[in-house]
């Protein structure tokens, strides 16, 4: 090893010795360099993930769109055949087959898709409490380091070795009480904005369009069984 690269190495070390000595009297710097970090990769994780839901619903609305289009053509063929358009008739048989192979293809990767975009969004609700777990930490050692320091500064008054005045160092240990309070006061104003609390209201959501979807489809049902009753009846009548 050369004379020069012996000196870039201890111009390293003592530009690390700086580094972490710098970090060390700056905890809170330190936390929020990495939360910011974890953050940023959050937006970008986000943006990935926004991606695939656009994909995903664009899938589904395709296929929607085909499956209308077909049941016209079931709904019209019919009556093209029933008029003695054969022609029409061909089209439309043509047109059937095309959309029941789309229709195919496109439900294979709607659920490819729907697959991808499902682990997308599980991983964004870890990485999100990941960074809420690092918050956390953040508060709760820097909490440690406040009541530590307070220690500290009581126990040189108590000793004789402290410069500062008694009364600087209980405040010290009063401010510090204070803004524990503070930390739980906060604690209890976001509960309701916890990942817990929004996946808990995301499913009753949930549950409440399921059930309206089962109320329509019933109506539905008993709609079409009243108006075969009334055919029913029609019939009866002129016979």
């Amino acid at each position: 090893m050369s004379f020069f690269d012996r000196l870039g190495n201890l111009w390293k070390g003592f530009w690390s010795l700086w580094i972490s000595e710098a970090e060390s009297r700056n905890p809170e710097a330190v936390y929020e360099t990495a939360i910011d970090a974890q953050v940023n990769k959050y937006r970008d994780l986000k943006k990935a993930v926004s991606g695939i839901v656009y994909l995903r619903n664009k899938l589904q609305g395709e296929l929607e769109a085909m499956e209308k289009e077909l049941k016209e053509i079931d709904t019209a063929l019919p009556v093209a055949m029933d008029q003695g358009e054969d022609e029409v008739a061909l089209h439309l048989l043509q047109r059937k087959n095309e959309l029941d192979s789309a229709i195919g293809s496109k439900k294979a990767e709607l659920e490819k898709i729907a697959s991808q975009a499902e682990d997308a969004k599980g991983s964004l609700i870890s990485f999100q409490a990941e960074i809420e777990k690092l918050k956390r930490e953040r508060d709760e050692m820097l909490a440690k380091k406040a009541t530590a320091d307070a220690r500290i500064r009581i126990q040189e008054t108590l000793n004789g070795m402290s410069t500062e005045a008694d009364l600087k160092a209980l405040q010290g240990v009063r401010e510090n009480i204070h803004k524990r309070v503070s930390e739980a006061d906060v604690g209890g104003e976001i509960q309701g904005q916890s990942l817990d609390s929004k996946l808990k209201a995301i499913k009753a959501k949930t549950a409440d369009v399921t059930a309206k979807a089962q109320l329509e489809e019933l109506k539905k049902q008993m709609a079409a069984r009243k108006a075969a009753a009334e055919v029913g009846a029609d019939v009866k009548k002129t016979m």
